[in-house]
């Protein structure tokens, strides 16, 4: 799922947990209102025919599922989850052909604070990239290990095959995408079709597999798991830290790599995060992280900056909850950032409350939108699809590409015809 229901079992749990050493779990909605005067957006726009005009190709994944043991789950290898001795485990460790595969590395910064026992380490991240090719690209689809999985990466390039490109005359806007917790771009249906929805409007989509569980794994079955993970916040920190470093880096090994640098414009680059993908695009932008939490988030400390990030979409986007917020207390991390986002969440949802959504995008300077799904939870919604991806390629043809048509329809947009219950709550 595109917002994996895994993401409340695990994070709810450890929320109620917290609850028990505060006071309230409670929170302001300080400045959540539109602004003086701005008339309401009414505008009901036809959605997008999906997926786009163009079919879609991949970079090289080309795994031995050889090496999956007995028992074992490949989700696992992708998600970064360490076995039951506490053997690390990643991606990396089922490349076939790591030498033709995408791998950006990060070294964490000397920053405990952000980093925890991470901080100084080197760390590789998996990159997939897929993009507009040719209708008639000969390569075959790459099944990811039948019967666990039935995606199929389509036209997959193997060995040292160069990409395909619809047009190799053009430079092709990026949108790096960023999952959520305890997911990965290959991990489920609904990842892999948003990555492929994106590239098939003609986007080059740049996607690392975080690997989120090899640094903090909020697994709660008992009150000894609670404990462990009460203890091992800065390790939480430290996971959401990373997530927009391997971000960037995933950009600097795309754009410096001859096989990608002729066809992708460095000028044009937005970004989609699911659930806590979302916040990883916030941080991205300058947002401070929080790095306190038994005192409600008053602390928090900017991440990085990348600059080269124009516009963001986040889908049922992770702002933390009043015990856990993830801006520092307010969302005051969040104040005076001027990154264009729309976030698109669902009013039922309870991991990632609409709530502490309209609270932090408040405070940012920049064209702001937060679309509400009537009855949504924290998971992608199927009959709500059009919605969804008609909202967030309309505001990345605007906001990336520049395109005045998409501004202009944007401008007045208020819902998308047909589908689920959507709807401009602060704009």
């Amino acid at each position: 799922m595109i917002a994996s229901k895994r993401d409340s079992l695990v994070l709810v749990p450890l929320v109620f947990f917290l609850c028990a050493f505060v006071a309230s779990c409670g929170g302001d909605s300080d400045g959540s209102s539109n602004p003086p005067g701005a008339e309401a957006l009414t505008d009901v726009v036809q959605p997008l025919p999906l997926p786009g005009p163009y079919a879609v190709a991949c970079s090289n994944v080309v795994q031995d599922f050889t090496r999956v043991g007995a028992g074992e789950d490949v989700t696992s290898y992708w998600e970064g989850l360490p076995s039951d001795d506490g053997t690390a485990r990643y991606a990396t460790d089922l490349l076939a052909d790591p030498d033709n595969t995408l791998i950006a590395t990060v070294t964490a910064p000397e920053d405990s604070d952000l980093y925890g026992e991470f901080a100084g380490q080197e760390v590789e991240f998996v990159v997939l990239v897929c993009y507009p090719t040719t209708a008639d690209n000969p390569r075959p689809g790459y099944p990811l290990n039948p019967p666990q999985t039935d995606l199929v990466v389509p036209h997959m390039q193997t060995g040292a095959d160069a990409p395909l490109f619809a047009d190799a005359s053009v430079r092709y806007p990026i949108v790096a995408f960023s999952h959520g917790y305890m997911g990965s771009p290959i991990s489920s249906d609904d990842y892999f079709r948003a990555i492929s929805i994106i590239a098939s409007y003609g986007y080059v989509v740049i996607a690392p597999f975080h690997g989120d569980l090899r640094f903090s794994n909020l697994k709660i079955d008992d009150l000894d798991d609670a404990i462990a993970v009460a203890l091992r916040l800065d390790n939480f920190t430290a996971m959401q830290a990373l997530r927009p470093l391997s971000v960037s880096a995933a950009l600097d090994l795309v754009l410096a790599h001859p096989q990608w640098n002729a066809h992708i414009d460095e000028t044009q680059i937005g970004g989609f995060g699911a659930s806590m993908g979302g916040e990883t695009m916030l941080l991205l932008s300058g947002a401070g992280l929080t790095t306190s939490y038994f005192d409600l988030g008053s602390s928090w400390e900017q991440v990085t900056l990348d600059e080269r990030i124009k516009a963001a979409v986040g889908y049922v986007p992770y702002f933390g909850q009043p015990v856990l917020p993830a801006f520092g207390r307010d969302q005051q991390g969040l104040e005076g950032i001027d990154l264009p986002f729309l976030a698109i969440s669902g009013t039922e949802d309870t991991t990632a409350p609409i709530s502490e959504a309209e609270t932090g995008i408040s405070r940012l300077t920049g064209n702001r939108r937060l679309v509400a799904l009537s009855g949504v939870a924290h998971e992608f919604d199927e009959p709500s699809m059009d919605d969804i991806f008609t909202w967030t390629l309309t505001f990345l043809d605007a906001e990336v590409r520049g395109d005045p048509e998409a501004a202009l329809r944007l401008s007045t947009m208020g819902s998308v015809e047909g589908g689920g219950d959507d709807s401009v709550v602060l704009f």
